[in-house]
């Protein structure tokens, strides 16, 4: 059995009073790849900004995420930085805001190995110039000297690919990692991302609303909507027999190549994901779901790797 990487027991992020993760737990195991799934405003990015320690003023987290057993929410600020970027390290959604734009490439990529691994700078603008290579990126050599706004969005993404990965991170997270990336780009960034995990033999929580994504690159997934867990479990399991209706819901609502009826519309999930604070008291998909009842205004148990009082078959 794989050995467990990171573990997420009742974690909780609130906005002063306002709850906005509501206590979800999940493993993430040695050499696995896991989707974390859910619409747009379902808590996702908040999940990997608390388990990094990188949540905006204003938001706290409580509960127990353990690395290696250590509760990362209980580390100092110091100690935390010790772990990130080098034992855990996160690719972000939108690099051209995420990369600072008054820093050469070849000096962000090499940060980190000053940081963690002691390098001085010629070694490290050296280990730089070969992480970039290893993500692919052309010209290389030159890159080192440019600046975020003199490469392309998909460039900017292999850049910071390589300094997430320069440390051969123990995790991996990748949150929305080809979003507004055209779908060949897109395509090539999530080779690199799998040919990365499997090299180092790293852990990959990629985040994503892209089901297909997930299909091809995760081998389990997580399934969030409100701040709640609703499903998880091996990901053509849940995909191919989905028992949380909000589940089924995202499965219904990908487009089919092979349709026979080419006017057909396209199925959407009715209504929109509320607004934070908005959400209905007990299960959070209940005003959305055909299958609710009075027994939804009580949050279902998350069990047996469901939480959902009406379960499909």
């Amino acid at each position: 059995m794989s050995e467990t990487v990171l573990e997420v027991r009742d974690l909780r992020v609130a906005v002063g009073a306002l709850e906005v993760i509501h206590g979800i737990s999940f493993v993430l195991l040695a050499r696995r790849r896991t989707g974390l799934i859910g619409e747009s405003g379902s808590g996702k990015t908040l999940t990997a900004l608390a388990i990094m320690g990188l949540l905006p003023d204003g938001l706290g987290a409580t509960g127990d995420v353990r690395y290696r057993g250590q509760d990362l929410l209980e580390q100092r600020e110091r100690d935390l930085c010790r772990i990130r970027g080098d034992r855990i390290a996160m690719v972000f959604q939108e690099p051209m805001t995420a990369l600072n734009p008054v820093m050469k490439i070849g000096d962000q990529v090499a940060e980190p190995l000053r940081l963690h691994r002691g390098l001085n700078r010629k070694q490290a603008q050296a280990a730089a110039r070969e992480a970039l290579e290893r993500v692919h990126l052309p010209q290389a050599e030159e890159r080192l000297n440019a600046y975020p706004h003199q490469l392309s969005g998909g460039q900017r993404q292999r850049a910071m690919i390589a300094m997430a990965t320069a440390c051969s991170p123990e995790l991996l997270i990748a949150d929305e990692p080809t979003t507004a990336l055209d779908v060949t780009v897109q395509a090539q960034i999530l080779q690199l991302l799998m040919e990365l995990v499997e090299d180092e033999g790293s852990s990959l929580l990629l985040i994503t609303h892209d089901l297909p994504v997930v299909a091809n690159v995760c081998q389990q997934v997580l399934v969030l909507y409100g701040g709640h867990i609703v499903e998880s479990g091996e990901t053509m399991t849940v995909f191919n027999q989905p028992r949380h209706p909000y589940t089924r819901a995202l499965v219904d609502a990908i487009p089919a190549l092979d349709e026979d009826v080419p006017d057909r519309k396209l199925r959407t999930i009715p209504g929109s994901v509320p607004s934070l604070g908005e959400f209905p008291p007990g299960c959070p998909f209940r005003n959305r779901c055909p299958r609710a009842d009075e027994a939804c205004a009580v949050m279902p148990p998350f069990e047996d790797n469901l939480a959902c009082w009406h379960p499909l078959a």
